[in-house]
């Protein structure tokens, strides 16, 4: 059983190479999505959310991401809050997942995990592997396909390590500043390499 650390920033290719990996056959854990039902109306953690940040990031009973985005993304004390709240309860979601996993025999099971680094994983996995892209065509991606404004862009990079900081904890680097087929034959060619047969 091998177990990876996938991270990367945003917009750089990480979800295209964690859907690859998927296709490849291992389990993937998307700790995005474990984030999201983390802070699903009537969660202890949108409690502590709540609690920390007002009234003024909830709408309807479920997290304004829109409002909180607009504070944690200007001010890094207040991203620093809001990992300390959501963090821990996703880390423990991404381990149930991988004892459920182990538990029917997955052989690789991928943690698709944004802030990898930043949360302090990196030793929790055989190997982490990170995908790297240069920040322009990064800004170029989130404002075409994100409808974001090339500064709001660059502040949610900034609010991430780097890509020299995420590299320095992996054990590979895959470049995601090309085409989809690309960075998907990095990810096959991993596979191969790695993955036991």
């Amino acid at each position: 059983m091998l177990r990876i650390g996938l991270t990367g920033g945003i917009a750089s290719g990480k979800s295209t190479a964690s859907a690859r990996f998927g296709a490849l056959g291992a389990r993937v854990i998307d700790h995005d999505q474990l984030a999201r039902r983390a802070v699903e109306p009537g969660s202890a953690a949108l409690v502590d959310i709540a609690s920390e940040f007002g009234d003024r990031v909830i709408a309807d009973g479920a997290l304004d991401r829109f409002a909180l985005a607009a504070i944690v993304f200007r001010d890094e004390g207040a991203r620093l809050r809001l990992n300390a709240i959501v963090h821990p309860y996703v880390i423990a979601m991404g381990s149930a997942a991988d004892r459920q996993a182990r538990r029917e025999g997955v052989g690789v099971i991928v943690h698709d995990i944004p802030l990898l680094l930043e949360s302090g994983q990196g030793p929790d996995f055989d190997l982490v592997v990170t995908v790297a892209a240069p920040e322009d065509v990064r800004v170029r991606r989130m404002v075409e396909t994100r409808g974001m404004t090339a500064d709001d862009a660059r502040a949610r990079i900034r609010a991430q390590a780097t890509d020299e900081q995420r590299a320095a904890i992996a054990d590979v680097v895959l470049d995601g500043s090309g085409a989809v087929e690309d960075l998907d034959a990095q990810v096959d060619a991993f596979w191969s390499l790695n993955v036991p047969r």
